[in-house]
């Protein structure tokens, strides 16, 4: 299988490295890339021969978020299609969230919105101490709603509050305190960190492997289709607001919105 958005090697392990593959759009997620993502996991739970699966990025962002023509086509659709686009969306969380490989996040750069969301499908993360995070949706009079479900299972509520609704921008030690990341590395000691997390699973049976992680998917929060369901309709609900039109336009318009405070 061939893809244009991202990328997909194996060593002899059985250890798959899975590239987000736009570096020069920040590896951003297009209608594309959010395809193929879903279209790999299929690949991937159907291989036998693969073991762990490392999700990673190219060049120096890990995922920025959303892509920005992918955004502008939504600004200008219709509610039906928003909520079609969501639900692709919301899909392919879901099936990387739902592998049955243990999916360890090798986070080389920032990640911010959807970013964020590709991070807490991963059953653990490592990321550099240089990286930047932000779930920076509410600038654009939006709501982090697909990726929250995810979200909220990784931090937990009381932790989320702290980032989810400010913008705030936060580093990789801050990560760490969320749980969003569990281990915080130089750039030159990031591959050997995230070695010693596959190191352990190429002498683990993999049947039980894949059994006990969806038996703790199964134990923890909620994230059944009613739920993302209603994450999706929130999210129709916030971009027919004022707020987002304002917002949306003012950030294509590459001025302020109208309810940043001056001084």
């Amino acid at each position: 299988m061939s893809f244009e958005t991202i990328s997909l090697t194996t060593d002899a392990r059985g250890v798959a490295t899975l590239t987000l593959d736009r570096a020069e759009k920040h590896n951003s997620l297009s209608a594309t890339m959010i395809n193929e993502l879903t279209a790999v996991a299929e690949l991937l739970n159907n291989d036998n021969a693969i073991r762990v699966v490392v999700l990673t990025g190219a060049g120096e962002s890990f995922c920025a978020g959303g892509d920005l023509g992918w955004m502008r086509e939504q600004f200008h659709a219709d509610r039906t299609t928003r909520m079609s686009e969501a639900r692709k969306l919301a899909a392919m969380l879901k099936a990387l969230n739902e592998l049955r490989k243990p999916l360890i996040g090798r986070v080389q750069g920032q990640a911010f919105g959807g970013g964020i969301g590709m991070m807490s499908v991963c059953d653990t993360v490592v990321a550099v101490d240089t990286a930047k995070f932000g779930l920076t949706e509410v600038r654009l009079g939006l709501i982090p709603a697909t990726i929250s479900p995810y979200v909220l299972a990784r931090m937990g509520e009381g932790k989320a509050r702290r980032v989810f609704m400010s913008a705030r921008i936060f580093d990789a030690a801050e990560a760490r305190d969320l749980d969003l990341v569990a281990k915080v590395v130089s750039v030159d000691d990031l591959d050997d960190a995230v070695e010693v997390e596959i190191k352990p699973y190429l002498s683990a049976a993999p049947s039980a492997v894949a059994a006990s992680k969806a038996l703790a998917r199964s134990l923890g929060p909620d994230i059944s289709d009613a739920v993302v369901e209603d994450t999706i309709r929130r999210l129709a609900d916030t971009w027919e607001t004022p707020e987002a039109r304002e917002g949306i336009g003012a950030f294509f318009d590459k001025r302020k919105p109208d309810w940043v405070l001056k001084g």
